[in-house]
């Protein structure tokens, strides 16, 4: 079979499905509101959390930056793209978090995949809740390590898997938040139950950062959790891009010296670092920002109530409203748009089978007003 007649096959199989794919051009977004074509939306499904993309400290910090190094790094950090303002970042990054080292990627994607594939030998054993991001998944799936996948904050799952003896090293992987159901893992108790074994324990905090916690430090540090290696990205509340992992300084050489991710990607601009130097100082002062998210939540959430779709039990910025039938979630979201709210469809395998679900997203840019706009849209539209 030829190249052409193998991807015609493959496309034609999901064409027309309800898994088919598409992007959507916009012509930008000012937190609150997506502007396509000649229309504008009220934008429900954004990771921008605290709406810092628009926040002008931060925008005119990346313009200095740029002013000062330009607009690209030049090449991989371990060739001619480690700045002054990349090493700034990452030691503000380890004093802000509690870790000694910190260390930058140029996704959180990269980042758990540079991770596990430099740290899982042959004879380890990776034990991830199920709901884990593709990334981790993925990674898991692609390294030599035995993958085992324990119920979704099931602790006796957990534990039946760490019980069982392994020749290697044990490494625990969850996330914080999570990104589809916005619950929380019960990062205690899988802290307890992976140094009950000596296994080492890795959280992908990428919802949960700069929204929770002490000066926005997170789910861990708000469960008073220290994992071995903590995941933070920069595309959620922070407004950015990139991702940088956490851990102690052997960890950091060892990831400087193996970890091909960091080691063969172009460093992300110093422009970009230093707009994130200041996203950490906004983030850190932004006490009225999460206290404006978390009304928001709770707004949405009581006026919620009467609709005849279950919201997941979340008291995230996520709150997943379970459809079930993939067609049902695909009309149902271009009624919405049909209502200038944006509100995106989330299909399997991405989640779940029989759990489609518009995937609704809060922040700390919208009013109540644009809830009640978005309640009655759902409303109507038979959500």
């Amino acid at each position: 079979m030829s190249w052409s007649d193998s991807l015609s096959r493959r496309l034609a199989e999901r064409r027309g499905t309800s898994l088919w794919r598409n992007r959507q051009v916009h012509q930008g977004s000012d937190g609150r509101l997506l502007f396509i074509s000649d229309s504008q939306y009220l934008n429900f499904s954004s990771n921008d959390y605290l709406g810092l993309s628009q926040h002008p400290k931060i925008i005119a910090a990346w313009q200095q930056g740029a002013e000062q190094y330009g607009v690209g790094s030049g090449g991989s950090g371990h060739v001619t793209g480690y700045t002054t303002a990349h090493h700034t970042l990452e030691q503000q990054l380890a004093e802000w978090l509690g870790y000694s080292h910190a260390l930058l990627f140029i996704s959180g994607y990269a980042a758990n995949q540079g991770v596990i594939a430099a740290l899982m030998e042959k004879d380890d054993r990776i034990i991830a809740d199920r709901l884990s991001h593709a990334s981790l998944m993925e990674a898991a799936m692609q390294s030599p390590a035995q993958l085992r996948r324990f119920l979704h904050n099931d602790m006796d799952s957990l534990k039946q898997y760490l019980s069982k003896e392994c020749p290697g090293k044990t490494l625990v992987v969850t996330e914080g938040i999570f990104s589809m159901d916005g619950d929380r893992a019960p990062l205690e108790l899988i802290m307890q139950q992976a140094k009950s074994t000596e296994s080492w324990l890795m959280v992908d905090d990428a919802h949960g950062i700069g929204i929770h916690g002490d000066e926005g430090r997170g789910s861990c540090w708000m469960q008073n959790v220290k994992p071995e290696i903590l995941i933070i990205t920069f595309g959620k509340a922070f407004g950015l891009s990139g991702a940088a992992v956490l851990c102690d300084e052997q960890t950091a050489e060892y990831l400087i010296q193996y970890a091909r991710h960091l080691i063969y990607s172009t460093s992300m601009p110093p422009a970009q670092a230093v707009a994130l130097s200041e996203a950490v100082r906004q983030i850190r002062a932004g006490e009225a920002l999460r206290q404006t998210l978390q009304n928001n939540i709770r707004y949405f959430r009581h006026e919620a109530q009467h609709l005849p779709f279950s919201l997941i039990d979340s008291e995230t910025a996520i709150q997943p409203l379970i459809i079930g039938d993939n067609e049902l979630c695909i009309t149902l979201s271009q009624i919405l748009r049909q209502k200038k709210v944006w509100v995106k469809g989330i299909l399997p395998p991405t989640v779940p089978p029989e759990s489609a679900r518009l995937r609704i997203t809060l922040t700390a840019s919208h009013t109540w007003q644009d809830i009640d706009i978005l309640l009655e849209a759902l409303h109507d539209s038979g959500c």
